[in-house]
Protein backbone atom coordinates (compact mmCIF):
# COMPACT_ATOMS: atom_id res chain seq x y z
CA UNK A 1 0.00 0.00 0.00
CA UNK A 2 1.06 3.56 -0.75
CA UNK A 3 0.05 6.75 0.53
CA UNK A 4 1.08 10.14 1.69
CA UNK A 5 0.99 9.82 5.59
CA UNK A 6 0.70 7.33 8.42
CA UNK A 7 -0.60 8.12 11.48
CA UNK A 8 0.24 5.74 14.03
CA UNK A 9 -2.56 5.62 16.82
CA UNK A 10 -6.50 6.68 16.82
CA UNK A 11 -6.59 8.64 20.40
CA UNK A 12 -7.70 11.79 20.35
CA UNK A 13 -4.32 13.54 19.05
CA UNK A 14 -4.36 10.96 16.07
CA UNK A 15 -7.28 11.45 15.10
CA UNK A 16 -7.63 14.89 15.23
CA UNK A 17 -4.19 15.23 12.98
CA UNK A 18 -6.15 13.10 10.77
CA UNK A 19 -9.11 15.36 10.50
CA UNK A 20 -7.27 18.44 10.07
CA UNK A 21 -5.45 17.08 6.84
CA UNK A 22 -8.83 16.32 5.26
CA UNK A 23 -9.85 18.19 1.82
CA UNK A 24 -5.73 19.26 1.76
CA UNK A 25 -4.73 16.83 -1.12
CA UNK A 26 -2.89 14.31 0.90
CA UNK A 27 -3.69 10.82 1.30
CA UNK A 28 -3.72 9.66 4.86
CA UNK A 29 -3.32 6.23 6.44
CA UNK A 30 -4.42 6.26 10.56
CA UNK A 31 -3.75 2.60 11.80
CA UNK A 32 -4.45 1.60 15.84
CA UNK A 33 -4.21 -1.56 17.69
CA UNK A 34 -7.98 -1.20 19.10
CA UNK A 35 -10.82 -2.89 16.94
CA UNK A 36 -12.80 -0.48 14.66
CA UNK A 37 -16.32 -0.81 16.88
CA UNK A 38 -13.91 0.51 19.70
CA UNK A 39 -13.01 3.65 17.65
CA UNK A 40 -16.34 4.34 16.31
CA UNK A 41 -17.75 3.89 20.07
CA UNK A 42 -15.06 4.24 22.66
CA UNK A 43 -16.19 3.92 26.22
CA UNK A 44 -15.79 5.33 29.33
CA UNK A 45 -12.20 6.00 30.68
CA UNK A 46 -13.06 7.79 33.43
CA UNK A 47 -10.79 11.02 32.25
CA UNK A 48 -12.17 14.29 31.87
CA UNK A 49 -9.97 16.29 29.49
CA UNK A 50 -9.82 20.47 30.71
CA UNK A 51 -9.56 22.78 27.31
CA UNK A 52 -8.56 25.80 26.89
CA UNK A 53 -10.43 28.61 25.09
CA UNK A 54 -7.99 28.09 22.43
CA UNK A 55 -8.23 24.27 22.33
CA UNK A 56 -11.82 25.06 21.69
CA UNK A 57 -11.30 26.94 19.03
CA UNK A 58 -9.33 24.32 16.91
CA UNK A 59 -12.07 21.64 17.69
CA UNK A 60 -14.67 24.00 16.21
CA UNK A 61 -12.47 24.91 13.25
CA UNK A 62 -11.85 20.62 13.16
CA UNK A 63 -15.67 19.96 13.07
CA UNK A 64 -15.20 18.18 16.10
CA UNK A 65 -16.32 20.59 18.60
CA UNK A 66 -20.25 20.62 17.92
CA UNK A 67 -20.56 17.00 17.36
CA UNK A 68 -20.06 16.41 21.31
CA UNK A 69 -23.45 16.89 22.96
CA UNK A 70 -23.57 20.06 25.01
CA UNK A 71 -25.17 18.54 28.26
CA UNK A 72 -21.45 16.63 28.31
CA UNK A 73 -19.26 20.00 28.01
CA UNK A 74 -18.96 21.79 31.48
CA UNK A 75 -17.71 24.75 32.26
CA UNK A 76 -14.69 25.94 34.13
CA UNK A 77 -15.55 29.14 36.03
CA UNK A 78 -12.66 29.38 38.69
CA UNK A 79 -9.33 27.41 40.19
CA UNK A 80 -8.84 27.05 43.58
CA UNK A 81 -5.57 25.47 45.02
CA UNK A 82 -5.14 24.01 48.60
CA UNK A 83 -2.77 23.37 50.88
CA UNK A 84 -3.12 20.60 53.89
CA UNK A 85 -5.93 20.99 55.74
CA UNK A 86 -5.97 24.56 55.93
CA UNK A 87 -9.54 25.76 54.11
CA UNK A 88 -7.90 28.71 52.87
CA UNK A 89 -7.23 29.00 48.88
CA UNK A 90 -5.51 30.19 46.29
CA UNK A 91 -8.34 31.63 43.64
CA UNK A 92 -8.16 32.20 40.20
CA UNK A 93 -11.62 33.37 38.89
CA UNK A 94 -12.63 33.76 35.26
CA UNK A 95 -12.39 37.50 35.66
CA UNK A 96 -9.19 37.92 35.36
CA UNK A 97 -9.29 36.81 32.01
CA UNK A 98 -11.06 37.89 29.00
CA UNK A 99 -14.02 34.86 29.25
CA UNK A 100 -16.85 34.04 31.19
CA UNK A 101 -14.83 30.52 31.63
CA UNK A 102 -11.56 29.84 31.96
CA UNK A 103 -12.31 26.40 29.66
CA UNK A 104 -14.26 23.28 29.52
CA UNK A 105 -14.39 19.87 30.95
CA UNK A 106 -15.18 17.02 28.34
CA UNK A 107 -14.91 13.37 28.79
CA UNK A 108 -12.08 12.13 27.14
CA UNK A 109 -14.10 9.09 25.29
CA UNK A 110 -16.57 11.93 23.76
CA UNK A 111 -13.60 13.93 22.16
CA UNK A 112 -12.63 10.36 20.83
CA UNK A 113 -15.78 9.51 19.04
CA UNK A 114 -16.77 13.62 18.08
CA UNK A 115 -13.16 13.71 16.46
CA UNK A 116 -13.49 9.87 14.73
CA UNK A 117 -17.04 10.90 13.56
CA UNK A 118 -15.62 14.27 12.06
CA UNK A 119 -12.61 12.28 9.81
CA UNK A 120 -15.50 9.28 8.60
CA UNK A 121 -16.61 11.96 5.64
CA UNK A 122 -13.03 12.06 4.85
CA UNK A 123 -12.44 8.28 5.32
CA UNK A 124 -15.32 8.00 2.84
CA UNK A 125 -13.95 10.27 -0.03
CA UNK A 126 -11.25 8.16 0.41
CA UNK A 127 -8.53 10.74 1.69
CA UNK A 128 -7.99 9.23 5.13
CA UNK A 129 -8.09 5.26 5.61
CA UNK A 130 -8.12 3.51 8.81
CA UNK A 131 -6.68 0.29 9.45
CA UNK A 132 -7.92 -1.36 12.92
CA UNK A 133 -6.64 -3.80 15.02
CA UNK A 134 -3.15 -3.57 13.88
CA UNK A 135 0.13 -3.20 15.23
CA UNK A 136 2.95 -1.44 13.78
CA UNK A 137 6.26 -3.63 14.36
CA UNK A 138 8.80 -1.59 12.50
CA UNK A 139 9.50 1.71 10.52
CA UNK A 140 12.30 2.52 8.47
CA UNK A 141 12.61 6.27 6.76
CA UNK A 142 14.98 7.18 4.35
CA UNK A 143 15.76 10.08 2.12
CA UNK A 144 13.73 8.37 -0.75
CA UNK A 145 10.45 7.84 1.87
CA UNK A 146 9.39 5.70 4.63
CA UNK A 147 7.73 2.29 5.20
CA UNK A 148 6.17 1.40 7.74
CA UNK A 149 5.18 -2.95 8.88
CA UNK A 150 2.19 -3.77 10.36
CA UNK A 151 2.48 -7.33 12.66
CA UNK A 152 -0.40 -8.92 9.73
CA UNK A 153 2.71 -8.67 6.85
CA UNK A 154 1.57 -5.85 5.36
CA UNK A 155 3.39 -2.39 4.29
CA UNK A 156 2.79 0.75 3.80
CA UNK A 157 5.03 3.21 1.93
CA UNK A 158 5.02 6.94 2.77
CA UNK A 159 6.09 10.09 2.62
CA UNK A 160 5.91 10.80 6.16
CA UNK A 161 4.92 8.74 9.59
CA UNK A 162 3.63 10.55 12.28
CA UNK A 163 3.42 8.98 15.98
CA UNK A 164 0.64 9.52 18.15
CA UNK A 165 0.59 6.39 19.91
CA UNK A 166 1.02 7.82 23.49
CA UNK A 167 3.42 9.08 25.70
CA UNK A 168 5.19 5.19 25.93
CA UNK A 169 5.13 5.39 22.11
CA UNK A 170 6.45 2.23 20.65
CA UNK A 171 7.04 4.13 17.41
CA UNK A 172 9.02 6.16 18.61
CA UNK A 173 11.24 4.10 20.34
CA UNK A 174 11.74 2.00 16.88
CA UNK A 175 12.84 5.50 15.49
CA UNK A 176 15.66 5.78 18.27
CA UNK A 177 14.57 8.54 20.00
CA UNK A 178 14.85 8.94 23.75
CA UNK A 179 12.98 10.37 25.79
CA UNK A 180 13.25 11.75 29.61
CA UNK A 181 11.27 9.85 31.59
CA UNK A 182 9.80 10.79 35.39
CA UNK A 183 7.85 7.89 37.13
CA UNK A 184 6.47 9.55 40.22
CA UNK A 185 5.94 6.38 41.74
CA UNK A 186 2.11 7.11 41.91
CA UNK A 187 -1.31 6.22 40.30
CA UNK A 188 -4.31 8.55 40.35
CA UNK A 189 -7.47 7.40 40.54
CA UNK A 190 -10.34 8.93 38.78
CA UNK A 191 -14.35 8.50 38.89
CA UNK A 192 -17.16 10.60 38.70
CA UNK A 193 -19.10 11.23 41.91
CA UNK A 194 -22.34 12.94 43.25
CA UNK A 195 -21.81 15.21 46.55
CA UNK A 196 -24.28 17.55 48.18
CA UNK A 197 -21.96 20.58 48.67
CA UNK A 198 -21.97 22.60 45.09
CA UNK A 199 -19.07 23.15 42.83
CA UNK A 200 -20.49 26.39 42.09
CA UNK A 201 -18.19 25.25 38.62
CA UNK A 202 -14.61 25.49 40.20
CA UNK A 203 -11.72 23.23 39.85
CA UNK A 204 -9.99 21.64 42.96
CA UNK A 205 -6.38 21.19 42.72
CA UNK A 206 -5.64 20.12 46.51
CA UNK A 207 -1.75 19.05 47.64
CA UNK A 208 -3.35 17.61 51.06
CA UNK A 209 -0.38 15.65 52.89
CA UNK A 210 0.37 12.22 51.30
CA UNK A 211 -2.09 12.64 48.76
CA UNK A 212 -3.37 14.54 46.02
CA UNK A 213 -6.92 15.61 45.17
CA UNK A 214 -8.15 16.99 42.23
CA UNK A 215 -11.96 18.21 41.92
CA UNK A 216 -13.23 18.87 37.87
CA UNK A 217 -16.74 20.38 38.05
CA UNK A 218 -19.15 18.57 35.96
CA UNK A 219 -23.02 19.45 34.75
CA UNK A 220 -25.49 17.50 37.64
CA UNK A 221 -26.72 14.85 37.34
CA UNK A 222 -29.35 14.90 34.04
CA UNK A 223 -32.18 13.03 36.25
CA UNK A 224 -31.57 14.28 39.89
CA UNK A 225 -30.07 16.82 39.17
CA UNK A 226 -27.37 16.22 42.17
CA UNK A 227 -24.19 18.20 42.10
CA UNK A 228 -21.01 16.36 40.34
CA UNK A 229 -17.62 16.38 39.84
CA UNK A 230 -14.57 14.23 38.60
CA UNK A 231 -12.99 13.24 41.33
CA UNK A 232 -8.78 12.50 40.82
CA UNK A 233 -7.20 11.02 43.78
CA UNK A 234 -3.28 10.46 43.90
CA UNK A 235 -1.11 7.84 45.72
CA UNK A 236 1.18 5.55 45.84
CA UNK A 237 0.23 2.49 43.62
CA UNK A 238 -0.41 -0.04 46.64
CA UNK A 239 -2.99 2.60 47.75
CA UNK A 240 -5.05 3.16 44.59
CA UNK A 241 -4.70 -0.91 44.24
CA UNK A 242 -6.99 -0.74 47.94
CA UNK A 243 -9.51 1.54 46.66
CA UNK A 244 -9.90 0.13 43.67
CA UNK A 245 -10.93 -3.16 45.55
CA UNK A 246 -12.86 -1.58 47.66
CA UNK A 247 -16.94 -1.64 47.32
CA UNK A 248 -19.41 1.23 46.50
CA UNK A 249 -19.61 2.45 50.08
CA UNK A 250 -16.68 1.60 51.61
CA UNK A 251 -15.63 3.88 49.00
CA UNK A 252 -17.83 6.32 49.32
CA UNK A 253 -17.00 6.37 52.78
CA UNK A 254 -12.77 6.95 52.12
CA UNK A 255 -13.40 9.38 49.31
CA UNK A 256 -15.53 12.05 51.79
CA UNK A 257 -12.84 11.28 54.60
CA UNK A 258 -10.22 12.17 52.19
CA UNK A 259 -12.06 15.57 51.27
CA UNK A 260 -12.26 15.98 54.72
CA UNK A 261 -16.30 16.23 54.44
CA UNK A 262 -16.04 19.87 52.36
CA UNK A 263 -18.62 18.33 50.10
CA UNK A 264 -20.83 16.52 52.34
CA UNK A 265 -21.77 13.33 51.49
CA UNK A 266 -20.04 11.61 48.32
CA UNK A 267 -21.38 9.15 46.30
CA UNK A 268 -19.50 6.91 43.42
CA UNK A 269 -21.51 7.51 39.54
CA UNK A 270 -19.65 5.87 37.30
CA UNK A 271 -16.70 2.78 36.93
CA UNK A 272 -13.10 3.70 38.68
CA UNK A 273 -9.98 3.99 36.43
CA UNK A 274 -6.35 4.04 37.98
CA UNK A 275 -3.65 5.72 35.80
CA UNK A 276 0.27 5.84 36.43
CA UNK A 277 1.59 8.84 36.60
CA UNK A 278 4.68 9.43 34.71
CA UNK A 279 5.63 12.22 32.77
CA UNK A 280 7.52 12.47 29.27
CA UNK A 281 9.55 15.22 27.37
CA UNK A 282 11.53 13.39 24.07
CA UNK A 283 15.29 14.38 23.45
CA UNK A 284 13.28 15.40 19.82
CA UNK A 285 10.40 15.59 18.28
CA UNK A 286 11.27 14.78 14.45
CA UNK A 287 13.90 12.83 12.62
CA UNK A 288 13.67 11.73 9.38
CA UNK A 289 10.80 11.57 7.69
CA UNK A 290 9.08 11.37 11.14
CA UNK A 291 7.16 13.23 13.38
CA UNK A 292 5.67 13.23 16.91
CA UNK A 293 2.39 15.07 18.13
CA UNK A 294 0.06 14.42 21.53
CA UNK A 295 1.53 12.61 24.35
CA UNK A 296 4.50 11.19 22.18
CA UNK A 297 5.88 14.75 21.89
CA UNK A 298 4.87 15.80 25.34
CA UNK A 299 3.52 13.70 28.13
CA UNK A 300 2.59 16.19 30.69
CA UNK A 301 1.79 15.60 34.56
CA UNK A 302 -2.03 16.29 34.69
CA UNK A 303 -1.23 18.84 37.10
CA UNK A 304 -1.48 21.82 35.28
CA UNK A 305 -3.64 20.21 33.22
CA UNK A 306 -2.47 20.90 29.56
CA UNK A 307 -1.78 18.03 28.26
CA UNK A 308 -3.93 17.26 25.76
CA UNK A 309 -3.72 21.50 25.00
CA UNK A 310 -0.76 21.16 24.03
CA UNK A 311 -1.64 18.38 21.85
CA UNK A 312 -3.62 20.27 19.91
CA UNK A 313 -1.58 23.37 19.34
CA UNK A 314 1.23 20.66 18.39
CA UNK A 315 -1.30 19.34 15.55
CA UNK A 316 -2.18 22.76 14.51
CA UNK A 317 1.35 23.92 13.85
CA UNK A 318 1.87 20.35 12.14
CA UNK A 319 -0.73 20.24 10.06
CA UNK A 320 -0.33 24.28 8.65
CA UNK A 321 3.20 23.61 7.95
CA UNK A 322 2.41 19.95 5.88
CA UNK A 323 -0.57 21.82 4.09
CA UNK A 324 1.06 24.86 3.23
CA UNK A 325 4.22 22.90 1.84
CA UNK A 326 1.91 20.18 -0.41
CA UNK A 327 0.07 23.25 -1.65
CA UNK A 328 3.26 24.65 -2.66
CA UNK A 329 4.74 21.55 -4.32
CA UNK A 330 6.98 21.56 -1.76
CA UNK A 331 8.33 18.17 0.33
CA UNK A 332 6.10 17.20 3.14
CA UNK A 333 8.91 15.51 5.01
CA UNK A 334 11.65 18.17 4.44
CA UNK A 335 14.09 18.32 7.18
CA UNK A 336 14.05 22.05 7.60
CA UNK A 337 9.69 21.83 7.56
CA UNK A 338 10.15 19.30 10.52
CA UNK A 339 12.66 21.31 12.66
CA UNK A 340 10.86 24.63 12.48
CA UNK A 341 7.92 22.68 13.75
CA UNK A 342 10.19 20.84 16.52
CA UNK A 343 11.35 24.49 17.43
CA UNK A 344 7.87 25.84 17.27
CA UNK A 345 6.66 22.99 19.64
CA UNK A 346 9.57 23.24 21.76
CA UNK A 347 8.98 26.83 22.74
CA UNK A 348 5.40 26.44 23.55
CA UNK A 349 5.64 23.42 25.40
CA UNK A 350 8.93 23.58 26.93
CA UNK A 351 8.88 26.12 30.06
CA UNK A 352 5.23 24.94 31.37
CA UNK A 353 6.54 21.65 31.24
CA UNK A 354 9.63 22.50 33.75
CA UNK A 355 7.62 24.80 35.46
CA UNK A 356 5.06 21.92 36.41
CA UNK A 357 8.32 19.03 37.60
CA UNK A 358 8.88 22.12 39.91
CA UNK A 359 5.47 22.52 40.68
CA UNK A 360 5.31 18.79 41.84
CA UNK A 361 8.00 18.56 43.62
CA UNK A 362 7.51 21.18 45.85
CA UNK A 363 3.69 20.75 46.23
CA UNK A 364 3.84 17.19 47.06
CA UNK A 365 6.77 17.39 49.63
CA UNK A 366 5.49 17.07 53.21
CA UNK A 367 8.74 17.88 54.76
CA UNK A 368 8.00 20.88 56.97
CA UNK A 369 10.03 23.65 55.15
CA UNK A 370 8.30 22.56 52.09
CA UNK A 371 4.99 22.85 54.19
CA UNK A 372 5.59 26.51 55.17
CA UNK A 373 7.26 27.41 51.84
CA UNK A 374 3.43 26.16 49.94
CA UNK A 375 1.45 28.09 52.64
CA UNK A 376 3.67 31.43 52.14
CA UNK A 377 3.52 30.81 48.13
CA UNK A 378 -0.57 30.68 47.80
CA UNK A 379 -0.90 33.40 50.40
CA UNK A 380 1.54 35.70 48.64
CA UNK A 381 0.08 35.07 45.32
CA UNK A 382 -3.65 35.68 46.50
CA UNK A 383 -2.55 39.40 46.80
CA UNK A 384 -0.54 39.28 43.68
CA UNK A 385 -3.19 40.38 40.80
CA UNK A 386 -0.52 40.08 37.44
CA UNK A 387 0.32 36.35 38.91
CA UNK A 388 -3.14 35.68 39.09
CA UNK A 389 -3.96 37.14 35.79
CA UNK A 390 -0.85 35.50 34.24
CA UNK A 391 -2.34 31.91 35.62
CA UNK A 392 -5.79 33.06 34.34
CA UNK A 393 -4.15 33.72 30.85
CA UNK A 394 -2.20 29.77 30.76
CA UNK A 395 -5.78 27.96 31.79
CA UNK A 396 -7.91 29.83 28.97
CA UNK A 397 -4.86 28.56 26.54
CA UNK A 398 -3.91 32.68 25.41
Amino acid sequence: METDIVIVGAGPAGLCLARSLCKSGLDIVLVDQQALGELENPKFDGREIALTQKSVEILKNLDVWDRIDPASKSSLTDAKIFNGSSPFALGIGHELSAYTELGWLVPNHLIRKAAYDAIHACHEDGEVEVIAAERVIGVETGDAGAKVQLESGQSISARLVIAADSRYSPTRRMMGISADMHDFGKSMLVCGMTHDVPHHHAAWEWFGYGQTLALLPMNPEPASGAFRSSVVVTLAGREIDRLMSLDDQAFNHEIERRFERRLGRMTLATTRHAYPLVSVYPRRFVGKRFATVGDAAVGMHPVTAHGFNFGLSGIDALSRALIGAEANGLDIADDALLKRYENHHRRSTRPLYLITAFITRVYTDDRLPAKLARNLMLRFGEHVTPFKQLVAASLAGH
